[in-house]
């Protein structure tokens, strides 16, 4: 009797699964990405992600309980919040790369792959002139 390919799928699928879980909601990879540039106060990650101060310290609290981010308090006047990347959050900046390298190739490609600005130069045919089968 062969596997059932949806078990097989679960399988294979369960780890970019629960990594979509800890860190695929919205908020959570902007969050992320800002605090690539370093430690940042709350205010500042606020100004930089336009979240409000309830999503942004729900987000926050979040990250920091699965480990992503750390929470740092200045008590000195006026009392500070910093937040900054775990390793385990800096683990997630090659990943952040690869993703705007696949959208600076991708995002703005037609449908079927072609770059837009040579199905322009060819006249807005997605088949190179003279190749198309009739």
């Amino acid at each position: 009797m062969s596997p059932d390919p949806q078990e097989t799928y679960d399988d294979d699928a369960c780890s970019v699964i629960d990594s979509l879980e800890q860190i695929g909601s919205q908020w959570r990879l902007i969050v992320l990405h800002d605090l690539q540039e370093g430690e940042k106060r709350f205010n500042e990650l606020k100004r930089s992600t336009d979240a409000s101060s309830r999503t942004l310290s729900r987000v926050l609290d979040d990250l920091q309980e699965l480990g992503f981010v750390n929470r740092r308090l200045e008590e000195d006047a006026p009392v500070a919040t910093y937040y900054s990347l775990t390793p385990k959050g800096r683990s997630l900046c090659p990943v952040f790369d690869e993703i705007e390298s696949w959208a600076d190739e991708w995002l703005h490609a037609t449908p079927t792959g072609e770059d837009p600005e040579q199905v322009a130069a060819d006249g807005g045919s997605a088949v190179p002139h003279g190749t198309a089968d009739n």
